[in-house]
């Protein structure tokens, strides 16, 4: 390993108290979507007395920000996420479910370490060109509402990602792995109808049922779903039914949508067809109905040259490794799910040969901690799920790993990971994704061969455009 990359580790190692510090506290604030003021406000502090410089409220989004070291071009943007889930709230270090505070929120998908591990990368990359004097910049982008919202969605819409000349970001996970394929693209709309409330009984016919617009909405859609595209994938939730009181015809009734299909261009015209269809839910019943646009995401396009990087280091770095306490609570933590035998990781899942080794290592642990690292994969590969990283990928080179922070198959968004996401095993995920993510970014500043090829693999597969499914005047917000 280079000198310089070992002095930038050393830098992270030196700062792990610190990082592991904001892991915790930003745990403790379990803030939602956008509404992340204590957590932005901790990593605003913590970058400036850092020596980064620090754009608060970036893109009009108040919790957003941009904390910069260096100058010049290489530009290489380090991604971070810190917002947390309604109802999670969970003690941690626990492998019982025990709420923190009733009804609270937490980190159940490690957010917490996310921002912490995209910390600890910027302040490695800090070191090292400070050290060096090599030219270039690093900007940690705090990147809040993830989980609803899309804050990296609205950066693309406002052309921010096109000024990097390449992006990496991590996300905590059950596996060790380089990530790589495409994923879901979605469009969230809340629609509200409006009615005229009744007598049910006494005068229906003076009604004018929002509920039954909303009804008659989702028939439509169930209807749709057989005309749809295999990868396509539509869900609803009812927010508001209208009240309680079946004798009142309902004047009130919302309906939240989440419309997904592989490519953003797919899903911008499947979302056409539903908006059609609420159209005519309103015009059946004699309502009217308000359309709020909630966000969207774009699919992601994958970078074989950044995924090969990343890869290089984190197979040099290796994997985190675990003492007999850590190893005992996740073992105790694995008891309270159901699991599956299934390799982990997303190579497994398209290539054979990855998946019987990836078996085999499973087969050789002792705890339930998936310690080794999953094979590159760079196959034709598709997650289901939706990212706003996606949106990053349209407009530079980008890519991210997965780095387990929790134990083999544990579910996602649950109290479990929010459990694990305070303890030792969740720090050691966050130092460990740091130092992959900072070796990485070293590589590119320090060959320019590699960025070059990592912009003609990212040109190519984008020629076509990117089809932003982000309207202009849409503002960052969550349903009601």
């Amino acid at each position: 390993m280079e000198n310089t990359k070992v002095a930038a580790f050393a830098a992270i190692d030196e700062k792990a108290p610190l990082i592991t510090d904001v892991a915790d506290k930003i745990w403790s604030f379990a803030e939602l979507s956008l509404q992340e003021v204590q957590s932005a406000a901790l990593y605003e502090q913590v970058l400036e007395a850092e020596g980064f410089r620090v754009e608060k409220g970036i893109c009009n989004i108040p919790t957003a920000f941009a904390a910069s070291y260096g100058s010049g071009k290489p530009h290489i943007g380090i991604l971070a996420e810190y917002d947390a889930l309604s109802g999670l709230s969970q003690k941690g270090g626990c492998f019982k479910h025990i709420e923190a505070v009733s009804g609270g929120s937490g980190h159940g998908c490690g957010h917490n370490l996310l921002g912490a591990g995209a910390l600890a990368a910027a302040i490695g990359v800090k070191s090292y060109l400070k050290s060096t004097g090599k030219c270039g910049t690093v900007t940690l982008y705090g990147c809040p509402g993830e989980e609803g919202g899309a804050a990296k969605a609205f950066m693309a819409r406002d052309g921010l990602w096109y000024d990097l000349d390449a992006a990496l970001t991590w996300h905590p996970e059950d596996t060790n792995e380089v990530v790589t394929g495409s994923s879901n693209s979605c469009i969230q709309v809340q629609y509200t109808f409006s009615g005229v409330a009744s007598h049910a009984s006494e005068s229906p016919q003076r009604g004018r049922s929002a509920l039954d617009a909303v009804e008659l909405m989702n028939l439509g859609v169930q209807f749709l779903r057989e005309h749809m595209d295999e990868k396509s994938r539509i869900h609803y939730a009812i927010t508001d039914t209208g009240g309680r009181s079946p004798n009142v015809v309902q004047s009130k009734a919302s309906v939240l949508y989440m419309v997904r299909s592989n490519h953003v261009v797919d899903t911008v015209a499947l979302q056409a067809r539903v908006d059609k269809i609420a159209e005519g839910a309103a015009l059946m019943t004699e309502t009217t109905y308000e359309r709020k646009f909630i966000d969207a995401l774009a699919d992601t396009v994958s970078n074989h040259t950044l995924e090969t990087v990343l890869y290089q280091n984190f197979e040099e770095l290796g994997v985190p490794q675990y003492d007999w306490d850590e190893a005992a609570f996740a073992n105790e933590l694995f008891e309270t799910y159901e699991s599956s035998d299934f390799p982990c990781g997303i190579g497994a899942k398209f290539d054979a040969a990855i998946a019987k080794q990836v078996r085999e290592e499973q087969k050789r642990r002792n705890h339930a901690m998936n310690d080794f690292l999953v094979p590159l994969y760079q196959g034709e590969a598709f997650v289901p799920g939706s990212t706003d990283v996606g949106d990053v990928s349209w407009e530079c080179p980008t890519a991210q790993i997965h780095v387990a922070a929790f134990p083999n198959g544990c579910p996602g968004h649950s109290w479990q990971i929010v459990s694990c996401s305070a303890t030792s095993i969740g720090h050691k995920a966050a130092i460990h994704a740091g130092k992959v993510l900072c070796g990485s970014v070293i590589d590119l500043l320090e060959d320019a061969s590699l960025l070059k090829k990592a912009k003609a693999e990212y040109t190519l597969a984008t020629e076509g455009g990117y089809v932003c499914p982000t309207p202009k005047d849409a503002v960052p917000t969550v349903a009601d």
